[in-house]
């Protein structure tokens, strides 16, 4: 394994934004920029950062200069490496709505949470307003703070008690939060107003937000952009609900064979957008190609064609005759309208070729007229055949919002295919392992040459045995190959690392001794019977544990107050026991734990996901205590690399074993 000790950045959550591959790039480029004339200043930026391919393509270095004067008023200004990489992440956030979304799928939200400079789009907000005001309009709770006044600050007052982002997170994937967890009373203290961010961000995360720069405290006080970005995380995911083949089989009529099936259900939902666009596009007869939400739709053309191939007895030629695109836009609108699309933007909006809402503007057309029909029976069967069964999906989401939640650079939208060129693998190893990558020998996607995917994914290999991970027969190309079977084994594998390094900055509460899963197990039980209860877990995959009781009076020995015993059921029957499973979730997420089990693994008893529900808990009880009580126990420790601290007591709840280990602890 490599001695390599990585870059460190006083700041912890400025260093949770880049892997150790970027620190060092960039801290190169500043130190050599240093080198030359002893000094970096502002104005030494431009050309440096003009050069670097994350900027080359989309920003020109007068842009950059002038993105840079809006932070600086002194070109001269001396800045530190820290200044430097918050410099850098303006200028992604920047570069990245420019860009239209079309590079990352994560564009969506970086451009709304990372701007060292916090601008508020007025629009993006009035449309979020509108979208808050129509779907929440008939909720018992919310619909008497409705209509919100989108020129004021009403939106960022009344998310402060954090029942706003926990009814929208229920809009967007209905049935995520128990709703009886809610805190919801007209006044709420500290503590219950902290319990709804809780609940509100580890629920965000478990339906693919991501949080890794946002607080509870940010929320409470909630900070405009950062509320903002997270409502738009929410309402996308909603929107974006329908483009997969799962909920739309139709969509097979995009493609041509069955190779292209595979690719479609690779695709992020907003590339699946964009293809559905284009393809109606081509029939049309609209001879240009829409590759993002922003500068391809700014004279509004492409929306006249598809609105006209979607809804002809809505539209007519009179949007294509026009020359004005202000004018071209409102029509557009308007015929939009007869679809009873939601007006998500106004013409202003369009011309200026906002990425965010014309991607919202689109998925409505989509959800109101597809156009599809797939005819081709043939191309339904296979694409249903393509489609992971109930378990393997179960896994795959468990293992995507997982890696997600660790705030590496690439977003994963379906694991079974983005590991496959080794890259993810080596990121997430470079979290939870600080210098195990040598990234010299890495490739960095886009990768045209197979050989250099094999390369990657065989260096997986090489740290895996490194970290003692039992990969026997297994081979690089075996990752390439896109084998479910070894992926998830290995992913189970890691996940296992992650959480072992975690319970090291437990040892206190182990006497030094590694916590093994019969260690938890114990602890679980000893934690309920010295609460003056009965029920006991035999083990991980005890029958017993289906009806929730169990984890109910373990939620409610570590923290008397969060249970509600009113609201649980005897869970005898299913309805009941899938009551108890969603509130235990609820409830445990309220209380800090970020957990990505669904109400099926408690009611099924999925030993894995019972483990990583128990240790969840258990390390929330055991951390709290350190944080709270005892200033002389020994800090976590922060290594190069990691998330920060908070993140790392979230991390561990998605923490699970190998099968073997669970047996073990079952029989112990």
């Amino acid at each position: 394994m490599s001695s390599f000790v990585g870059v460190l950045v006083s700041d912890q959550w400025l260093q949770s934004q880049f892997t150790q591959v970027e620190l060092r790039t960039l801290k190169s480029k500043f130190v050599s920029a240093r080198n030359q004339s002893a000094r970096v200043t502002v104005g030494d930026l431009p050309p440096i950062f003009k050069k670097l391919k994350a900027f080359n393509e989309v920003l020109e270095e007068d842009e950059i200069k002038g993105i840079l004067a809006e932070s600086y008023q002194n070109m001269d200004e001396e800045i530190d490496f820290e200044s430097f990489l918050r410099a850098h992440l303006n200028l992604q956030g920047r570069a990245a709505a420019k860009d239209g979304g079309s590079r990352s799928s994560s564009s969506f939200l970086k451009a709304a949470t990372t701007t060292v400079h916090h601008a508020i789009n007025e629009s993006e907000k009035a449309s979020y307003v509108a979208h808050i005001n129509g779907y929440l309009a008939e909720d018992k709770f919310i619909s008497q703070f409705l209509p919100i006044d989108p020129s004021t600050d009403a939106i960022f007052d009344l998310a402060k008690d954090g029942v706003l982002l926990c009814k929208l997170i229920n809009v967007a994937v209905p049935g995520t939060i128990d709703e009886r967890a809610i805190n919801t009373k007209r006044v709420l203290n500290p503590w219950e107003r902290n319990e709804n961010h809780t609940l509100g961000l580890n629920s965000a995360k478990a339906i693919g937000c991501t949080v890794v720069n946002i607080g509870t405290q940010d929320l409470v006080e909630a900070r405009p952009h950062l509320v903002l970005g997270l409502i738009s995380q929410i309402i996308k995911i909603q929107l974006l609900a329908d483009l997969n083949l799962k909920k739309t089989p139709q969509l097979v009529e995009l493609v041509d064979d069955d190779k292209d099936v595979e690719e479609l259900i690779s695709l992020p939902p907003e590339k699946v957008l964009l293809k559905w666009m284009n393809f109606h596009l081509k029939k049309a007869g609209y001879e240009k190609q829409v590759t993002n939400f922003s500068s391809d739709l700014k004279d509004g053309e492409a929306y006249a064609y598809l609105l006209n191939a979607l809804a002809p007895e809505h539209s007519g030629p009179s949007a294509l005759v026009t020359s004005d695109p202000t004018e071209r836009a409102n029509m557009v609108l308007e015929q939009a309208e007869k679809l009873d699309c939601k007006r998500y933007l106004t013409p202003k909006d369009i011309v200026e070729g906002s990425p965010n809402l014309n991607l919202a503007f689109v998925a409505q057309i989509f959800q109101h007229r597809n156009g599809l029909t797939a005819a081709d029976s043939k191309k339904i069967t296979f694409a249903e055949m393509m489609t992971d069964d109930v378990q393997t999906s179960r896994e795959e989401r468990c293992f995507r919002l997982w890696i997600n939640s660790l705030g590496i650079v690439t977003f994963v939208n379906n694991v079974f295919e983005d590991v496959r060129n080794g890259w993810v693998l080596l990121e997430v190893l470079d979290k939870v392992s600080p210098g195990s990558v040598n990234w010299k020998q890495a490739t960095k996607p886009p990768i045209k040459m197979p050989f250099r995917k094999v390369e990657n994914c065989n260096q997986v290999i090489k740290i895996g045995k490194d970290l003692n991970f039992s990969l026997v027969n297994v081979a690089g190309n075996d990752f390439v190959q896109g084998n479910k079977k070894l992926l998830l084994a290995f992913l189970w594998q890691l996940m296992r690392f992650n959480m072992l390094q975690l319970l090291k900055n437990l040892r206190s509460h182990s006497q030094g001794k590694e916590i093994t899963d019969a260690d938890i197990l114990n602890w679980a039980n000893s934690k309920v019977k010295r609460a003056g209860r009965t029920s006991q877990m035999e083990s991980f995959k005890d029958k017993n544990l289906s009806c929730g009781i169990f984890f109910l009076e373990l939620l409610s020995a570590v923290e008397p107050r969060v249970v509600n015993w009113s609201l649980v059921t005897k869970g005898e029957t299913d309805e009941d026991k899938r009551l108890n499973a969603t509130y235990i979730i609820s409830v445990a997420r309220k209380l800090g734990c970020s957990i990505f089990l669904l109400p099926e693994d408690i009611m099924e008893v999925n030993q894995k996901m019972i483990l990583t529900l128990t240790a969840s808990i258990m390390y929330w009880s055991l951390k709290r205590p350190e944080e709270n009580t005892s200033p002389e126990a020994p800090p976590v420790v922060a290594s190069v690399g990691d998330a920060n601290e908070t993140d790392e007591a979230n991390e561990l709840s998605n923490l699970t074993i190998d099968d073997a280990a669970s047996e073990a602890a079952s029989e112990g």
